[in-house]
């Protein structure tokens, strides 16, 4: 198996029946917007672990923590909000005392590269002339409720929300943009980073709440060590390094 395989498991897999021949690796479910930055995290952490396979899947959130909960396997659950981990607390699939956060992000408002509509606030999403405005969807992506709150603060969301495209996550909204198959779309700073010839920042949208990620170890781990290991490397100078790399800030 190569080490991409190793690293990716695609959520169909990640059911009841997902094979045995996983059993011995360390599975992270990890929110969409953190893809890049935890494939090079697992790439570095298997350097010095060489014993450990780190299965990556990637997901928005919330679904994340459903797979969870409905018994899928997972050894370490990285949130991009503090929602989801919330939930994942409440339906008891997370040791509480092992969940911290890692990282900070921040919201912003994309265009395609070659826009020329000249969107530079907010306001100027309830225009005619813009039609399309993709952003997760709230009720199972993290930027989609931090995205809703901001615009709810604007009194914006009703008319914006009417011209939406919901996205699965925020990854999706970002190929929206970039594909120009909407005028202007949600996501974080860190996702509009990796695809600068594509896209652009029209607004940095303030933050009601703050965009902390959190990351904890499952109750149902098989691999305690592993995983506590695997969490406390995020967590140290040359996880948040990585992180920093990729855009993220310290929580």
């Amino acid at each position: 198996m190569t080490p991409f395989l190793r690293r990716t498991v695609f959520a169909a897999a990640l059911t009841f029946g997902a094979p045995s021949a996983f059993a011995a690796d360390l599975v992270v479910s990890a929110a969409a917007s953190l893809t890049n930055a935890f494939k090079t995290l697992a790439e570095q952490y298997e350097k010095g672990h060489p014993d450990t396979k780190v299965v990556l899947n990637f997901g928005a959130s919330d679904v994340l923590m459903q797979q969870i909960v409905r018994g899928a396997p997972a050894d370490v659950f990285a949130s991009a909000d503090q929602d989801a981990m919330n939930r994942a607390e409440a339906e008891k699939v997370i040791q509480p005392a092992s969940r911290k956060d890692f990282a900070a992000n921040q919201v912003v408002l994309i265009v395609p590269a070659d826009s020329k509509l000249g969107i530079g606030a907010l306001r100027d999403l309830t225009r005619a002339d813009v039609k399309r405005v993709a952003y997760g969807n709230p009720s199972s992506v993290p930027v989609g409720r931090y995205t809703k709150g901001a615009l709810e603060a604007e009194n914006l969301w009703e008319a914006v929300s009417a011209k939406g495209v919901p996205a699965q996550n925020v990854r999706q909204s970002l190929d929206y943009v970039a594909r120009g198959e909407v005028d202007a779309g949600f996501v974080f700073a860190t996702d509009a980073a990796i695809m600068p010839d594509k896209v652009k920042v029209a607004v940095r949208v303030p933050n009601r709440t703050p965009v902390t990620y959190p990351i904890a170890i499952t109750a149902q781990t098989r691999q305690p060590t592993q995983a506590a290991s695997f969490v406390q490397y995020v967590l140290s100078p040359d996880g948040q390094a990585v992180l920093a790399k990729y855009g993220f800030q310290k929580p």
